[in-house]
């Protein structure tokens, strides 16, 4: 991996944890939200996307119509499963095997679907982001994963995991086999998704006009720095940047979170989450060489 592509997830993560200090502000606005900011989004991004096709740079195939269209529906069920996923079992059980399971399938998948060649440091390192996030988001209490509410996270973790691996391969599918512009891709995205959610919101305007009160900016936010995040780490990708060691560095943005929870949240970090903090660096540096 060039040193390019290292600088352009590691900022894909900065900003990555960045949005999602802003949408946890807005978390009871739940689906509504999603729409709200997916729709900022697609008007923020469209002038990028009409200059590109303006330049040619743009031509769609039916297979590219397919991967586009499959990609928005991942997109919105790894959205939505999270929520579920939260409102059934504790965000400490959850979200580490979200995050945990989306890397692994996803190299995995990389190693099969791109024959891309696995390296001793290129596992090490993937053995070691997968424990630094378990330690940071568990804080070394294991034990929440046996408890009823555990083995509910554990289930609607893998499956949010499931989609975060399916949606980050058919994306590296598009933009390195189709050719398809990051910005493009994640254009087209907000686009279905906010016509997959809007007739939902339709049907009670009031109950969603209510739902966003107060959390309009904090979705202008969102809207432009969830697609820039993404966008990032999908011009690694076009930049010759192997799925396998993208896809687990983009969850270094649990270390940045853990980071800016201490600082900007005053959340107490206790030697758990720093211990994870440390291997988790540890795995990005090994993934750097592979």
């Amino acid at each position: 991996m060039t040193l390019t592509s290292l600088l352009l997830v590691v900022l894909a993560a900065f900003i990555h944890a960045g949005w999602n200090l802003l949408a946890k502000r807005a978390a009871s606005a739940g689906p509504v939200f999603v729409l709200a900011f997916s729709l900022i989004a697609w008007v923020i991004y469209t002038p990028w996307v009409v200059w590109l096709i303006w330049r040619g740079g743009f031509a769609l195939s039916w297979t590219g119509a397919g991967v586009l269209l499959a990609s928005s529906v991942l997109h919105l069920g790894y959205n939505l499963c999270l929520q579920r996923g939260y409102q059934r079992a504790d965000l400490s059980v959850v979200y580490p095997v979200a995050r945990g399971t989306g890397p692994m399938l996803s190299t995995l998948a990389a190693f099969v679907v791109f024959r891309e060649p696995p390296t001793s440091a290129g596992v090490a390192g993937l053995i070691a982001v997968v424990g630094g996030i378990v330690l940071i988001a568990t804080q070394g209490n294991i034990a929440a994963f046996r408890r009823p509410e555990g083995q509910a996270g554990v289930r609607w973790g893998l499956a949010t995991g499931g989609f975060i691996a399916s949606y980050t391969v058919t994306d590296a599918m598009a933009v390195k086999m189709l050719g398809i512009a990051p910005v493009v891709l994640d254009w087209v995205s907000n686009l279905l998704r906010v016509l997959m959610l809007l007739p939902m919101v339709l049907a009670n305007p009031a109950r969603a006009r209510a739902a966003m009160r107060g959390h309009w900016i904090t979705a202008l936010g969102v809207g432009i720095l969830s697609p820039l995040s993404y966008i990032l780490v999908l011009t690694a990708l076009t930049q010759g940047a192997p799925l396998s060691l993208v896809a687990p560095m983009r969850e270094m943005s649990m270390m940045v979170g853990a980071l800016m929870g201490m600082l900007i949240l005053r959340e107490t970090v206790g030697r758990w989450r720093l211990i994870g903090c440390a291997v988790l660096i540890g795995g990005v540096i090994l993934l750097s060489q592979g």
